[in-house]
């Protein structure tokens, strides 16, 4: 988004937008471009939202009316009483390759914690009625990821983005779900516990405010930032009318790559992988398949991950090593993407050097050692 940076005091008005006009960003991004901040349109008058905010005056009293029943000092308890976060565009922390799509969420409501590992994210997706197969690919390939050091990303619905999420947790790695409801509403209500290990291995995030229920219409919108999120997305099983499909639209928008699983060609749950294949999407048949798509095929070897156990590391160690896989990143960067000092992070890089798992480059550069 083309914008001026924003107070972060702003925050409480970014949230009333969103409480406002729930899963609508390209409406709240106009709205806040033509005023100049969340702020100014959240003070806007009737005739203000109509002359300055192009609304019509229906538009404009149901707006006007609505602000005035929200709280938003309340709001921001509320959020802070259910541990549930709230981050802003503006922020550091937001993720940076959601902020390259077209209508990026103002803000995303999470409970757990995003980290500059989730950079390099593969978003895995598929049928909520898969087979035993499409299951079994999608949480064998979603630890491979985790293994290697990368984010899985899917929507926590039944079926494939459910095997996703565990294969991934049951690997030790990262994972974030994507909800089409407020992260304080379980949907499905069998995948309750399985949001909470996300949220404590990963992250749960939602462009929708808490009590939103899963409407039908919320979860192409939602796909959009599952793919925004990603570097890739891999479809594995899909009808020829999956949601699944409307993600790799997304991503194709996106300028993300798209892999699709070959399957059986008399199976429903393969009529849409098989027909992205036809129309040019990468066929999957390994990990590697990702590695390759996206430039990181000389880098990540999973055989060699398995076979070389890596050394102790500290929870610095860990977190700078992670921040380099497939990067190569000057101090500055580590500091400001770690939160680190300057004094710990020149200590953990020492460190990691004797261990051989960086190497130091000419102009003061470090980078993941294969």
């Amino acid at each position: 988004m083309m914008m001026k940076a924003i107070n972060i005091q702003e925050n409480n008005f970014w949230l009333g937008w969103q409480i406002l006009l729930p899963g609508q960003a390209k409406r709240i991004w106009h709205l806040v471009e033509r005023f100049g901040s969340p702020k100014t349109a959240w003070e806007a008058s009737f005739n203000e939202l109509v002359k300055t905010g192009g609304c019509s005056t229906e538009v404009a009293s149901s707006l006007s009316r609505k602000k005035n029943e929200i709280e938003l000092d309340a709001e921001m308890a509320r959020l802070d009483k259910e541990g549930i976060g709230y981050i802003t565009y503006h922020e550091p922390s937001y993720p940076e390759p959601l902020k390259d799509i077209f209508d990026p969420p103002p803000g995303l409501f999470y409970k757990g914690n995003l980290i500059s590992q989730d950079n390099t994210a593969v978003a895995l997706v598929g049928s909520r009625r898969p087979t035993h197969y499409g299951k079994s690919v999608a949480e064998k390939v979603a630890a491979e990821l985790a293994e290697s050091g990368l984010t899985v990303v899917s929507g926590l619905a039944r079926g494939i983005d459910s095997s996703a999420h565990r294969g991934a947790l049951k690997a030790g790695g990262r994972t974030i779900a994507v909800l089409g409801n407020g992260i304080d509403v379980v949907y499905p209500g069998e995948n309750r516990a399985l949001q909470d290990n996300i949220s404590l291995s990963g992250a749960v995030i939602s462009e929708y405010p808490l009590g939103s229920p899963p409407e039908a219409w919320h979860f192409p919108v939602r796909n959009r930032i599952i793919s925004g999120l990603s570097r890739a997305i891999v479809v594995i099983e899909a009808s020829e009318r999956s949601g699944a499909l409307i993600t790799a639209d997304c991503a194709l928008e996106q300028g993300r790559e798209v892999l699709a699983v070959p399957g059986n060609i008399n199976s429903p749950v393969s009529k849409g992988t098989n027909r992205l294949i036809k129309q040019g999407a990468c066929l999957f048949e390994k990990v590697e398949d990702i590695f390759e798509e996206i430039g990181l095929g000389s880098l990540f070897g999973k055989s060699e991950i398995k076979t070389k156990p890596l050394p102790k590391m500290n929870r610095d160690e860990e977190n700078i090593y992670r921040l380099l896989i497939g990067n190569t990143y000057d101090l500055d960067v580590i500091i400001d993407q770690t939160g680190l000092s300057a004094q710990e992070a020149l200590a953990a890089l020492m460190f990691l050097e004797i261990k051989g798992l960086l190497r130091q480059l000419p102009g003061g550069l470090y980078t993941w050692r294969e």
